[in-house]
């Protein structure tokens, strides 16, 4: 249970947090697969992931539902869940969400993450 106290934590913080966040918790590359038009899609440096943090697209109200975690290994682990949130326009956001992390020495560290917009 710690663990995925641990990783939906951090998860919380993509959401709701800064670049600080991003620069601490995304691997060094992560692979991103968002199907709106216009996000990123594809591998990103953590620099370039962390630059999307900014205070004009935070998000705000989050709240992650039916949240799974699959841990077969003591250095990987992925989450799912239901996000509904509402966007820093005001307008509802809800998407199944994949995480999947990677335990480095300085912690666990998002390698990859998925939006399927509901």
């Amino acid at each position: 249970m710690a663990l995925e106290k641990e990783l939906y934590d951090i998860e919380q913080g993509f959401w709701l947090d800064g670049k600080d966040h991003f620069l601490k918790h995304v691997d060094r590359q992560c692979l991103l697969a968002f199907p709106q038009a216009g996000e990123m899609h594809g591998v990103h440096s953590r620099e370039e992931v962390a630059a999307t943090a900014t205070n004009a697209n935070r998000w705000r109200d989050l709240r992650m539902g039916d949240r799974q975690l699959l841990d077969n290994d003591e250095d990987f682990a992925i989450i799912s869940y239901r996000a509904e949130v509402t966007r820093a326009d005001g307008e509802p956001y809800a998407a199944l969400v994949s995480s999947a992390y990677v335990r480095r020495p300085d912690g666990w560290q998002l390698a990859f993450h998925q939006h399927s917009p509901i």
